[in-house]
């Protein structure tokens, strides 16, 4: 069996998921006024409880892409040397 094209996969997939991270992460940091104002159209919410949920929800994405991306393309391209 080849586990090239699984370890290509968790790879790109790790590869998409911190780029979307950073993305996001240079957006809370450098236009928070401009994402808390585009946030609170749709549900008002006060600042510091926007700022916690955001921060709260950044640090699960960084877990989820660790655990679910990361790892399996590491566990892939140890088992693969």
């Amino acid at each position: 069996m080849n586990i090239e094209p699984v370890t290509q996969f968790f790879m790109w997939c790790t590869v998409i998921n911190v780029a979307i991270y950073i993305v996001w992460v240079l957006f809370v940091l450098l236009a928070p006024d401009f994402v808390h104002r585009v946030q609170t159209r749709w549900i008002p919410i006060s600042r510091e409880t926007f700022n916690l949920v955001m921060y709260s929800f950044m640090g699960a994405f960084k877990v989820v892409i660790i655990v679910f991306c990361f790892v399996p393309y590491l566990s892939l391209v140890i088992i693969s040397d």
